[in-house]
């Protein structure tokens, strides 16, 4: 964490599928964002996904990928694809 933020920061866009809503997956994933020091959003989908939008240096990301697959107790994470997205800023990791 002594890197500046913006040093490497790239965006990924990960759409979460399997129980992952009603159950505090939204939560647990602004807490391991917090944890990573990474920003962005977690948002429920219509279609029963939950869509993560985060920004950080690639291996943050990708320690992030690694919580988006195993989600809290009551989850059962059955997919996440991962998508490069548009860096866009934000000022810490909120849920939507």
């Amino acid at each position: 964490m002594g890197r500046p933020k913006d040093a490497s920061a790239v965006a990924r866009r990960y759409l979460v599928r399997g129980r992952v809503q009603g159950v505090g997956y939204r939560y647990f994933v602004e807490r391991a964002a917090y944890e990573l020091g990474v920003t962005g959003y977690a948002r429920n989908l219509e279609d029963g996904r939950v869509e993560v939008y985060a920004v950080g240096p690639p291996d943050r990301l990708s320690a992030l990928a690694g919580f988006l697959w195993k989600g809290p107790h009551l989850s059962n994470v059955r997919g996440v694809e991962e998508l490069d997205a548009p860096l866009q800023k934000y000022a810490g990791f909120h849920i939507e």
